[in-house]
């Protein structure tokens, strides 16, 4: 560990690493005087759908992502619901319960059901074998899986295990715009996978998403699908969505993709930054990303042993609370325990992502942070562990014992 860990926390009335606050994420639109040139353009013509625009971003998108379809979508979750009711995915979907909760509602939306498995313990996405068992052993019509954080899913031995079961896969790439796997842009995977281009995101466009597919016949039944399933003469050939994104929006997601490249790879030496601050740091671990992958590090996720690192997630989000850092339990409840899937009779078929839920704690990163930012929030990490034995005293010594943190979890 390369952080000297000597001052006293702020939990324990030493002075706050972050006095003003430092937010999860904080956004910030490259190119403002283009998009704002852009806006009034759009404004100008008053055509604020199927225009110019939304053509132009999906052209620069397939550019990036190294695939012939694009299809720009209201939102990730649309992107998803479209393409399950494309693919003609009518019966279980595989899927992890590590994941953003929308993952699971695009399935029950498209008609679909969920059935969750374990992710990795060293990743967190999706665990492959595991996936293949619950194909086999429980059913499924389709597996989605989840580049979580922008981490990329282990796709060679996914897709074995789709092929294996006759059945389509489908990506939920939300995290995962500007990620490669081996080099190679996430975005050709699977039959699809879909981007969310929401605020939390690398590359937001306030809201929207991107289906990137290398099936001609599926990006074009999803052009029709998101103008609710109207081939352009109002006789529609089923149930679609309005699921378009809008010009403006467009014209935002255009600014966001220029220099993509450069801020994932800023973001990656930023985390960079913060494991070499807390390296040796007992109890403290990151979600592996595979040698040869980059991820986008949408999310900068700690996964904390509470016993090695002497406080469980709780105390450790209110001591960083006190120093001003702002956190979330990303993903915690897992989705397979959430209000709205217990039904399903499935809360106790995943141990480990139980473990792993309870255990994970996202730390601000946002693409123009800077090195020493990073450097403080790591140093506040440290500190609080160094003097863990005492933040664990005074918090179950508190008024209002143990932090919980109520916020929506925004993606």
């Amino acid at each position: 560990m390369t952080t000297t860990a000597t001052a006293l926390p702020a939990a324990l009335g030493g002075t706050p690493a972050f006095p003003d606050g430092l937010p999860l994420t904080v956004v910030r639109i490259p190119r403002r005087e283009e998009v704002l040139g852009r806006i009034d353009a759009i404004l100008a013509d008053g055509r604020l759908t199927n225009g110019r625009t939304v053509a132009a971003l999906e052209e620069e998108a397939a550019g990036l992502l190294d695939v012939p379809h694009v299809v720009a979508v209201s939102n990730c979750t649309s992107g998803l619901m479209l393409v399950l009711q494309a693919l003609e995915v009518t019966g279980p979907v595989v899927m992890p319960g590590f994941t953003f909760s929308a993952t699971a509602h695009a399935a029950v939306w498209a008609g679909s059901s969920p059935v969750f498995a374990e992710c990795s313990a060293d990743s967190l996405t999706l665990d492959p074998d595991h996936a293949a068992h619950t194909l086999r052993n429980v059913g499924g019509t389709a597996v989605m899986a989840t580049h979580v954080y922008g981490t990329p899913c282990r796709v060679e031995r996914l897709q074995q295990a789709a092929d294996r079961s006759g059945v389509p896969l489908v990506y939920d790439a939300a995290h995962a715009l500007g990620s490669r796997r081996a080099g190679v842009p996430v975005g050709g995977f699977g039959a699809a996978e879909v981007f969310s281009m929401s605020p939390t995101k690398v590359a937001p466009a306030g809201e929207g998403g991107l289906i990137a597919t290398r099936n001609e016949a599926l990006a074009r039944t999803l052009r029709t699908a998101r103008d609710y399933g109207n081939p352009g003469d109002y006789d529609c050939l089923f149930a679609g969505l309005n699921a378009r994104m809008s010009e403006l929006h467009a014209a935002v997601g255009l600014a966001s993709l220029s220099g993509l490249t450069e801020r994932v790879a800023h973001r990656g030496e930023l985390a960079a930054v913060f494991a070499e601050e807390v390296k040796g740091l007992p109890g403290l671990r990151f979600p592996v990303v595979d040698e040869g992958d980059t991820s986008t590090f949408k999310d900068l996720t700690l996964v904390i042993d509470r016993e090695e690192f002497g406080l469980d997630v709780p105390s450790l989000a209110t001591a960083l609370g006190a120093e001003g850092i702002d956190t979330r339990r990303y993903f915690h409840p897992p989705v397979h325990r959430q209000k709205a899937y217990r039904a399903l009779g499935q809360a106790d078929r995943l141990p480990l992502t139980d473990a792993l839920s309870a255990a994970v704690l996202t730390v601000p990163l946002w693409s123009h942070m800077t090195a020493g930012t990073m450097r403080r929030t790591a140093a506040a990490v440290a500190r609080i562990q160094d003097h863990a034995d005492e933040v664990r005293a005074a918090l179950l010594g508190g008024a209002h014992g143990p932090h919980q943190d109520v916020r929506p979890a925004v993606e």
